[in-house]
């Protein structure tokens, strides 16, 4: 299990630091982890797992 910061979440998903957090609170992106006070992280799993699944969607889609 591995946690990954908010860059490498951008990085991966191509997305703006707003938009992932619009995603959030829509319950359409995974959640971040509290570390402490001022930190948080992603699951790298669950990041991958919702790229994934949009991969998946767009396959259906064709």
């Amino acid at each position: 299990m591995r946690l990954i910061k908010l860059k490498e979440v951008i990085e991966k998903t191509s997305l703006g630091r707003s938009t992932i957090y619009e995603f959030m609170a829509k319950e359409t992106f995974p959640k971040q982890v509290l570390l402490g006070a001022k930190s948080v992280a992603w699951l790298e799993s669950e990041v991958d797992d919702w790229i994934e699944e949009k991969v998946r969607k767009r396959s259906n889609v064709l």
